[in-house]
């Protein structure tokens, strides 16, 4: 019969036939003829379960009486883990049957003074072992008991366990196993009750810092009373700074170091923190230039440099999950930038990348959760002083440019119509400290973003002059760019990426005002220059993409009103209104940028490039339907001549070209659009042969 057949609700006696009946009776009738106690007891425990062969009341039957057989073990060691084993047992089998774990735990407590008869004393002397250590071999026994019985158990069981316990004497080594056992709700709503216990205990049996130690644990999963806090913190300590032995000391201390911390000030913390000092370190002579602050020495022990990283770390974690609010309390910030500093320091050329990128997020959570409210000087001081100090981890530099230039715009948001000289000037310091700090960086693409956004931030601010250093500084930067990035630790083309951000550029270009001494636009005709000189791949089409996107903004350029604006920041459709001599040199520059297009298009003439010439050719043609005048004839006839051209080698999509000829069509019945007319019907369908 299978195990799932035994251990099924449903099994019954009656579902056994005779033969396993009667073979089962007799493995008991020779269990019985055991004469030695032990193996008898073990054996029959063993095969408890098989007691539902039998009859449905075997196993509550046999509990008892097995119980009562450990009576007749001597050795109450033996005995005690004789029950221990029972119980474990009766859980696996009837874990409803709680009477039986209860009467073990009774019967031990009624043989718990064997431990200290002369019997067992004389025992322990012979062989040479110390009670305190003899003790702690019950541990695990009576644990598992009373982990047993705590199971679902009431208060009102736990209770009276706790209250027979009181009754005997050097019951340490069952107060620390009550505490190890029962819920840690139950144990610290009592602290008090067990403090007084604690304090009761003999010394000499078991050392009653292990008590403390349990108690603390316990604590450390519970809250007890608030009006008990503090009375259980002073007797704790009273024991614990009395101990010599400063792996005893450290092993008790280090559990209710977190008890102090989530229910006291700083101020109790820092006595705790003194006291762990000046039991840890033997040469105790720092202390007095220490008065005030007991944390930095207290992590200044931590001697072995990775060891002390390990724990920065921790520290740093925990601040960032536990800390609600942000701070700008100045001895937890000087604290904790001397902690991410010693996680910065470690920082070498053999430091792995992951570790460094571990390193950088706790500390830019740290960044992130120091405000100074309104007081942007001071905010702006901090990230200054954490630029100098956290220089080698790029990503931690990239989070305070970040920061300073969310400072800045906040900044502005406050001072709203208020535009003081103090607050131009404190902007301007805010875009210098980006200016300074970008070059620093290694990724390129990294600092062409940084430029770009703090280019915007400045903008925002009124800051032209500064907007365009870092316009400029862009644009001077683009030649630098690289074949091949690595993303993800693997080398990637940089086309992508460039043209993603050359995109972005461009539409900020639209509405930065062009310098009074530079011409008109300049930094579109220094843009434009340096895509012309950057060398591109043989088979890559993004420099026909990017001047695409070029005339988009050309395009946008000759609008007598932008259709966006930054506020107070006069764009070029305010500067010129709309000039003749505006609008013919953004024609020239649009001119040259169809130049390059068609020219590039002409090189794809060849066999194995014909399809990305029909490509480019519709892509180049719907730029000119969406954003060209074609009311002109020459855009009207290259527009068609790039229809044709789509489709001369049979490699256009011909559900692309009737979707698009259909919206031309739509567009020709909307009011000033006739002459799309004309266009629909100068462009033909090639169907394919």
């Amino acid at each position: 019969m299978s195990s799932e057949c035994l251990n099924s609700d449903n099994f019954s006696p009656e579902s056994v036939n005779d033969t396993a009946k009667e073979t089962c009776l007799n493995w008991f009738f020779k269990i019985a003829s055991i004469r030695e106690l032990i193996p008898r007891f073990y054996v029959e425990a063993a095969i408890l379960k098989c007691n539902k062969f039998l009859s449905k009341t075997g196993i509550s039957e046999c509990l008892p009486r097995l119980t009562s057989m450990i009576r007749g073990i001597g050795d109450p060691l033996v005995a005690v883990y004789a029950r221990a084993y029972l119980c474990r047992v009766g859980m696996e089998v009837a874990p409803q049957l709680k009477e039986s774990l209860n009467k073990n735990f009774f019967d031990f407590l009624l043989t718990f003074k064997q431990i200290h008869g002369d019997t067992v004393q004389n025992q322990l002397v012979v062989q040479c072992v110390e009670i305190p250590l003899y003790l702690t071999l019950y541990s695990p026994a009576i644990d598992w008991i009373l982990q047993c019985i705590a199971y679902h158990a009431p208060d009102v069981l736990l209770t009276e366990m706790m209250e027979r316990c009181k009754k005997l004497g050097n019951n340490a080594l069952l107060l620390n196993s009550v505490m190890s056992a029962f819920r840690a709700e139950f144990i610290a709503a009592r602290s008090m009750d067990f403090i007084g216990m604690i304090k009761e205990c003999d010394e000499s049996g078991f050392p009653k810092h292990l008590l403390f130690r349990s108690l603390g644990l316990n604590l450390a999963l519970a809250d007890p009373p608030e009006n008990d806090r503090l009375q259980i913190l002073n007797e704790a300590w009273k024991v614990i700074t009395k101990l010599k032995n400063p792996q005893d000391y450290i092993n008790c201390a280090e559990v209710w170091v977190e008890y102090t911390c989530r229910h006291f000030t700083k101020r109790e913390v820092n006595t705790v923190l003194a006291d762990v000092i000046k039991h840890m370190t033997p040469d105790r002579a720092f202390e007095d230039a220490y008065p005030q602050e007991k944390f930095l020495p207290f992590l200044d022990m931590f001697q072995k440099e990775s060891v002390r990283v390990e724990v920065c770390k921790c520290i740093m974690e925990s601040f960032i999950k536990h800390q609600q609010e942000s701070t700008k309390d100045p001895v937890i910030l000087n604290a904790l930038l001397h902690i991410c500093k010693t996680m910065h320091d470690s920082v070498n050329a053999l430091t792995l990348e992951d570790e460094k990128r571990t390193l950088a997020a706790l500390i830019n959570g740290f960044i992130k959760m120091v405000s100074f409210g309104r007081d942007f000087e001071q905010q702006l001081s901090f990230y200054v002083e954490a630029r100098s100090m956290f220089c080698n981890l790029e990503p931690v530099l990239v989070q305070l440019i970040h920061s300073v230039n969310q400072l800045a715009m906040e900044t502005r948001r406050v001072m709203k119509g208020n535009h003081s000289r103090k607050t131009a000037a404190f902007v301007r310091a805010c875009v210098a400290f980006c200016f300074i700090t970008i070059p620093s960086l290694s990724s390129i693409f990294t600092r062409l973003n940084l430029y770009l956004h703090s280019g915007q931030v400045a903008l925002a601010n009124q800051c032209l002059s500064q907007a365009d250093a870092f316009f400029k500084a862009a644009v001077s930067l683009v030649p630098e760019v690289p074949k091949m990035i690595s993303v993800d630790g693997k080398m990637r083309p940089s086309d992508a990426f460039l043209l993603e951000f050359l995109c972005n550029f461009f539409s900020t270009l639209l509405v930065v005002p062009d310098h009074p001494e530079q011409g008109v636009l300049f930094l579109v005709r220094g843009l434009l220059n340096v895509i012309q000189d950057y060398t591109w791949e043989d088979n890559s089409d993004d420099k026909v993409r990017i001047y695409t996107n070029v005339l988009h903004l050309l395009s946008a350029m000759t609008q007598e009103a932008y259709i966006y604006h930054v506020d107070k920041v006069d764009s070029n459709d305010a500067l010129y209104g709309g000039d003749s001599k505006f609008l013919a040199e953004i024609n020239k520059l649009s001119e040259t940028v169809v130049s390059q297009i068609l020219d590039h298009l002409k090189t794809l003439g060849k066999e194995e490039s014909l399809k990305r010439q029909s490509q480019l050719a519709l892509y180049f043609f719907n730029t000119i339907l969406a954003h060209g005048d074609l009311r002109n004839n020459r855009l009207n006839q290259l527009s068609v001549n790039l229809w044709n051209l789509a489709q001369k080698h049979g490699f256009a999509d011909t559900k692309t070209m009737v979707k698009t000829l259909e919206y031309i069509k739509r567009r020709s019945k909307q009011p000033e659009m006739s002459h799309f007319t004309e266009l629909a019907l100068r462009l033909p369908l090639q169907s394919r042969t």
